[in-house]
């Protein structure tokens, strides 16, 4: 059985209908920002924390909309396995930039993100689930 990382992790849509992806120092995947959850902390607690470590972003649980929970290996953890409590959150046109370890930030449409290289979770789970929750399934 793989070791399994436990993340938080966030859809942020802001008023155009974009979706935020990030990718952090060092590594090719584009993927959510969100990160580890700590011991004791819970994902709605660990995702506040790193939305405002990683991208400036200060929201409240409020503002929290469950996705789901998600799986998938692990993007630069080889040999482990990701897990993901997902929310949804609608950020208008929050200013928003990297800091900490995140290297890039781009906007894609969810529909047609383009030629990026995303992390196996956001393409084959979080942004279908995105899609299919938007779509009224």
């Amino acid at each position: 059985m793989k070791p399994t990382i436990r993340i938080a992790a966030a859809v942020i849509i802001r008023a155009d209908g974009k979706a935020l992806l990030v990718r952090k120092r060092g590594t090719k995947a584009f993927m959510q920002p969100g990160g580890k959850i700590e011991p004791g902390e819970s994902p709605a607690s660990a995702l506040l924390r790193e939305l405002i470590e990683e991208i400036g972003l200060h929201v409240s649980v409020e503002d929290l909309r469950l996705l789901g929970y998600f799986e998938a290996p692990a993007a630069n953890e080889p040999g482990h396995t990701v897990s993901a409590d997902v929310f949804l959150i609608e950020c208008g046109n929050a200013q928003i930039s990297s800091s900490a370890e995140i290297e890039e930030l781009c906007w894609i449409d969810p529909e047609k993100p383009g030629d990026i290289a995303m992390a196996e979770l956001t393409e084959h789970h979080i942004l279908p689930a995105y899609l299919q929750k938007r779509a009224g399934g």
